[in-house]
């Protein structure tokens, strides 16, 4: 069973038939002999094929979204197995969201390789909505977001606070007024992060807290291509201190103090709920904490 679910698993993600016997240096016959072999086995088509590609049937989605599961959990019960009479090794699969991950993630990663140098982190960066979802999958072990993650099967932990600032480029306007008002924020262009991103819903909070809406907005998907943007004049952003340190520290980015105009939010740990997780994955856990402490944000 866990055979047949594998190939029907790499079919639907690579597309077609081919490219997944190719992957699993398998005949096309034999991955064909064994998606047929599924079907039967639960009594419905589960691919529909046209122009040599496949895509699932009602039925096909259900399977996928289950087998994902099945195959996740034997992983980790053979990984179990394995930390039961060894060290900690083997590949841990992190994700993370924009912020978290390019800015604080490698201090614990590098603190995880110098005492457990047999466990292998595989990094995914990604925006919370995406991470929140692999985790559900099981494609990943453990993430770790900004913003809110409301699911039933994921376990969400709150593990620190950040805080976001209100940032422009040094030679923008805002920079060198004394005071600056909620009708300046209104009137100037905001460069925002993309839906489905913390920091994009952390933004529309500060909106709602200050009553505005800016009609002037730039949408990218990239917190360094933000502040690339800020610091060369386009406008203004919200963005975590964590992201901005050695822009304030150099002058290049400035600090807009208006009431309100700072927010907190929460990083949070997600795992997806099951009986045991790897000694891996109960390890770096414990290593978010002793790394960079709630107190430091």
């Amino acid at each position: 069973m866990k055979q047949m679910l594998q190939v029907f698993v790499q079919v639907v993600e690579r597309g077609n038939f081919s490219r997944a016997a190719e992957h699993l240096y398998m005949t096309q016959p034999a991955v064909s002999q064994y998606v047929k072999m599924l079907e039967e086995d639960v009594g419905a088509t589960l691919l529909e094929r046209a122009n040599r590609t496949v895509h699932m049937t009602k039925a096909g989605e259900i399977v996928y979204q289950h087998a994902k599961q099945i195959i996740g959990h034997v992983e980790t019960m053979h990984e179990l197995v394995h930390d039961l009479f060894h060290e900690p090794s083997g590949e841990l699969a992190i994700g993370a969201s924009y912020t978290y991950g390019e800015y604080i993630l490698p201090h614990i990663i590098s603190k995880m390789r110098e005492q457990y140098p047999a466990i292998h982190p595989a990094i995914t960066i990604g925006n919370t909505k995406e991470i929140a979802e692999r985790v559900h999958t099981m494609d990943l072990d453990i993430g770790i977001v900004e913003g809110e993650v409301h699911h039933r099967d994921l376990e969400v932990e709150t593990i620190a606070e950040d805080c976001m600032v209100i940032v422009v480029g040094c030679h923008h306007p805002l920079a060198h007024q004394s005071s600056v008002t909620t009708e300046d924020l209104w009137n100037t262009t905001w460069i925002i992060r993309e839906e489905g991103s913390g920091t994009r819903e952390t933004t529309e909070r500060l909106f709602q807290t200050l009553q505005i809406h800016p009609p002037q907005t730039m949408e990218f998907g990239s917190t360094q291509l933000i502040k690339e943007s800020v610091e060369a004049g386009l406008g203004v952003t919200l963005l975590s201190q964590w992201t901005i340190r050695k822009e304030l520290s150099m002058g290049t980015l400035k600090r807009v103090n208006v009431p309100s105009g700072e927010i907190h939010r929460s990083f949070s740990l997600l795992l997806r709920e099951k009986p045991m997780h790897t000694k891996a994955t109960e390890i770096f856990r414990e290593l978010l904490e002793k790394v960079i402490p709630p107190s430091t944000y």
